[in-house]
């Protein structure tokens, strides 16, 4: 049945309903469209809850009450929704309300809508103690998981979004599915498990699409970010970052911050530093309270001005202030960013340091995705060649140089990502093979290969062997 259709039948039980039962219905009724509606969708609901809480002031009522006008206020981007929701949170603890399904799930919904992912571990065990529906239980499941992965801890949030996602799927509920796989997707990638990965947001997409979820569909460019970065995809990863940054994804999260600051590092290392400086320009730091917060302004320093010792100085120094659970992942990407750079520039000791500093926060959080990347450097530091060397590496640092494939007359170049597949080939790696060295699927090998061949006027991999023969 279509989310709508719940949602609003919820809202018709909740007029013929006493105060306390109607503020629940509204708050089930939010519940039931949450992942598939934009924030002025949630007006009506916030309406009745407001009419149950002015009916009886209770501290059951008010707590809906707050976390529905929190999140509807946060997700609509005004000022007034943590108010609302410390306040969610507050009556919670005040009054024990730890047995209380709806009320455990108002207080799990404020902690996450306040960006405070740590927070969501001591929901665990009284989701635990819950005789829950299967469906209410997958729900939870879900929020736990996407808060104790958003905290730091992928491996017990990766475990959690894929029971999450079991049980979702056993009681056909596709939005909850479409949202727990969403997030399974980008944890997936996080982790290294990247086959795992492309199948869940293929899945997440075809979910999202069959129940219309407009709430899924804005943050799945930022999973295809992470995968395209744990592949080593630099061209692709680009690409999606600008995506990113244009719509705004992210945002729900507290990223949309970073992945500006990345793309606009991006710009800066390949020498393009005034557009990455129009990327950042206009665009005012986060309080220090928001996640990454106390290193944004030394990072942007030194995007402006990378090769400088003092922006660089700087930036190692608030490095140091990232020391909140979801802040984790970003200080080591900034230790690897900083490291890597350091070591292009000749600067072994601080390379050398930075880049087992993010090693380790990588180690800490799951994370063997990104560490087998850092890997890379780390060993390139050390004189040694990466272990599966070839792939792209968005650390920061444009791809090494493929050898050169001139295209036929008349026809376009290839590409960066095609002329590593064509390298690759020309090497005499099966496609199985040069997925492994470039950090993608086997069907990425398979797309590249046809506009290879069209553009280089061969018909198979000898001819492509001997075209590079050719030109050395």
């Amino acid at each position: 049945m279509s989310t709508e259709i719940v949602a609003e039948r919820l809202l018709s039980a909740a007029d013929s309903a006493d105060p306390d039962r109607a503020a629940r219905l509204a708050f089930r009724a939010f519940v039931a469209l949450s992942r598939t509606a934009d924030s002025h969708q949630m007006l009506p609901f916030l309406a009745r809850a407001r009419k149950a809480h002015d009916a009886v002031g209770s501290p059951r009522t008010e707590l809906i009450y707050c976390t529905l006008a929190g999140t509807a206020a946060t997700r609509a981007g005004l000022a007034d929704g943590p108010d609302y929701l410390d306040k969610a949170l507050r009556i919670f603890d005040q009054n024990a309300f730890g047995d209380d399904p709806v009320l455990v799930e108002c207080a799990l919904t404020a902690a996450l809508t306040l960006m405070r992912p740590q927070e969501a571990r001591r929901f665990a065990p009284l989701v635990d103690a819950l005789d829950l529906a299967p469906v209410d239980r997958a729900r939870l499941l879900a929020l736990i998981g996407a808060g104790d992965a958003w905290a730091g801890n992928l491996v017990r949030g990766q475990a959690e979004l894929r029971e999450a996602v079991r049980l979702a799927a056993l009681c056909d509920s596709l939005d909850v599915q479409a949202e727990a796989t969403s997030w399974l997707a980008k944890c997936d990638a996080l982790r290294g498990d990247l086959d795992e990965a492309a199948d869940h947001l293929d899945q997440a997409r075809e979910l999202a699409a069959r129940v219309g979820s407009a709430w899924v569909a804005r943050h799945l460019p930022e999973c295809t970010v992470a995968l395209a970065f744990a592949r080593g995809d630099h061209d692709a990863w680009v690409g999606l970052l600008e995506l990113v940054v244009a719509t705004d994804a992210g945002v729900t999260a507290g990223l949309q911050h970073e992945h500006r600051w990345e793309l606009a590092t991006h710009h800066a290392l390949a020498g393009r530093p005034g557009l990455a400086a129009t990327l950042l320009a206009d665009v005012a730091d986060p309080p220090p309270s928001w996640p990454g917060g106390p290193v944004l302004p030394a990072w942007r320093a030194w995007i402006l001005d990378p090769d400088s010792p003092a922006t660089a100085a700087a930036l190692t120094t608030a490095l140091g202030q990232l020391t909140r659970p979801n802040e984790q992942l970003l200080a080591a990407r900034v230790a690897w960013l900083l490291g890597a750079h350091h070591g292009r520039s000749g600067r072994r000791g601080e390379a050398a340091r930075l880049l087992e500093q993010a090693s380790a926060g990588y180690a800490r959080a799951g994370a063997a995705g990104l560490l087998a990347l850092v890997l890379k450097d780390l060993r390139l530091l050390g004189g040694r060649p990466p272990t599966g060397s070839g792939g792209a590496d968005p650390a920061g640092t444009d791809p090494p140089p493929a050898p050169a494939f001139p295209a036929a007359a008349g026809r376009p170049a290839l590409t960066d990502a095609e002329a590593r597949v064509a390298a690759a080939i020309a090497d005499g790696l099966s496609n199985r093979e040069a997925a492994q060295r470039l950090f993608v699927s086997v069907k990425t090998i398979e797309f590249h290969l046809g506009n290879i061949f069209r553009k280089l006027g061969v018909r198979n991999r000898t001819e492509l062997a001997a075209r590079r023969a050719r030109t050395g």
